[in-house]
């Protein structure tokens, strides 16, 4: 008879999804989900609305990578407009990107990813938390709150608040930058690069200390997708869609982005609110990618940067099909966001007081595309004659993901979890190999899909009053 083991809810993620994992009976894993188990809805509560509170709206879709959402949806707005960005508009979203990247990613690794690379994947599940971080190395956990810090302070001296910032608006951005705010950037940044190449450096050192997780999580040949430059450089703010095989070779290059769905389709399973999306001329499930981290840097040739470029060099030795490496690529990318802030913020023209592009409705299509932490971020909205959305689409960075993650776990899963002897390390792994993604779940779920929808009114005392199911 078939048993089932359930991990509910999956821990230090943002956003709730949970995993079964289906035993024979000889204990085997035979098979393994992860489940996304919340409905936000974004794309049809958003019908109806005018396009130019298209911003605002996305960024409340959350609160941790609000920014991406910022940028995506304004992008997209742009094109509503038929407008041209000034280019220090373009600037200062960029910077504003780049702080998101790096506050984002510290967050990540740090806060949520830390705990088992610092004590260990069996460490007792009561010390792989951020305090343990802190009685175990201190001057570790203090990096990773002053990392993230910087981050978050470059978004609130840009765009007013840290979370949910409007000042990204339809055309560029609502208010120039000044002298005095552009060098209170410029202070901290030898500080955020200093500190994230000793990271680095302490890393790469824990490397053999994990050869077994590196073997097996979601270690397999997969498609990668990101943007580039047209010299393949790390673009994340206006490159191009590259997409590459399993060995490295270009598949499809610069492609727009307005044109993403003749290379992307989006399934639905009945286990899950998250969409499935895969390469279309491969056709599902065949048309496995994954985006993020690994993903840009397994597809640029170059990161633009002299620091991120030279651990771009050794990132590229190791395995590119291990998704263990999503924690140093997002290292690398936070060297990479501090040193590209800098160099946009010397840029001759940063000061300039022309950043935003004036226009009214002059197409009823926008797609707007950028790099979001944790991978692409699709948004593609329609829109009526009154300027009111009729239709949006979002594909988020988290379900490029999806059938990823999901093969990772049943790898996982089949390499660590024993029916006879299980232990809280074998399904902390199994959780762990979801985390190197760090999947956004509240930013994932907004088309219905197929799974069943229950809601249950329940008195004080917790008895079921009425349920009703789709």
């Amino acid at each position: 008879m078939t048993q089932r083991i359930v991990i509910d809810p999956v821990t230090r993620l943002e956003g709730h999804g949970r995993v079964t994992i289906e035993l024979n009976d000889a204990g085997e894993v035979q098979d393994a989900h992860f489940h996304v188990t919340q409905l936000r809805g974004f794309e049809k509560f958003v019908e109806g609305r005018p396009f130019h509170e298209m911003p605002s709206l996305m960024a409340r879709i959350c609160g941790i990578c609000p920014v991406s959402h910022l940028i995506a949806s304004a992008k997209a707005c742009d094109q509503l407009l038929a407008v041209h960005t000034p280019p220090t508009g373009k600037s200062l979203r960029r910077v504003l990107n780049l702080a998101q990247m790096a506050q984002s990613h510290a967050l990540s690794f740090f806060y949520l990813s830390a705990p088992d690379l610092l004590l260990g994947m069996d460490a007792p599940p009561k010390d792989r938390n951020i305090f343990g971080i802190f009685e175990s190395d201190p001057q570790l956990a203090r990096d990773g709150v002053r990392l993230r810090q910087i981050g978050q302070q470059i978004i609130e001296i840009l765009a007013g608040k840290r979370i949910h910032p409007g000042w990204v608006v339809p055309g560029g951005v609502s208010e120039p930058l000044t002298a005095e705010k552009r060098d209170l950037m410029l202070a901290m940044l030898p500080e955020a690069i200093q500190t994230t190449r000793r990271t680095i450096d302490w890393f790469k050192t824990t490397f053999a200390d994990f050869e077994e997780e590196i073997r097996s999580f979601a270690n397999f040949p997969t498609m990668f997708m990101g943007l580039v430059g047209p010299d393949g450089e790390m673009n994340a703010y206006e490159g191009k869609l590259r997409f590459v095989d399993s060995e490295g070779r270009i598949v499809a290059d610069q492609v727009d982005p307005r044109d993403y769905a003749d290379y992307i389709a989006e399934a639905v399973e009945p286990y899950s609110y998250l969409k499935s999306p895969y390469y279309k001329p491969l056709g599902y499930p065949d048309g496995i990618y994954r985006v993020g981290p690994l993903a840009r840097l397994n597809v640029v040739d170059t990161m633009g940067t002299p620091l991120a470029d030279r651990e771009l060099m050794h990132f590229h030795r190791l395995d590119r099909h291990s998704s263990f490496h999503y924690h140093y690529a997002r290292l690398i990318e936070m060297l990479y966001a501090f040193e590209r802030i800098g160099s946009v913020l010397n840029e001759p023209t940063i000061l300039d007081t022309h950043v935003r592009a004036q226009a009214a409705v002059n197409a009823h299509r926008g797609i707007g595309v950028a790099e979001a932490p944790r991978g692409t971020l699709i948004h593609d909205y329609e829109i009526d004659d009154d300027g009111l959305i009729t239709r949006a689409n979002l594909i988020i960075a988290t379900g490029h993901n999806n059938l990823a993650m999901n093969k990772g776990v049943l790898q996982v899963a089949k390499s660590f979890v024993k029916g006879d002897r299980l232990t809280d390390g074998a399904l902390n792994r199994v959780e762990a190999v979801i985390r190197t993604y760090d999947p956004c779940l509240s930013c994932s779920t907004h088309a219905l899909g197929q799974m069943p929808l229950v809601v249950q009114v329940m008195s004080p005392d917790g008895q079921i009053l009425d349920e009703k199911r789709r």
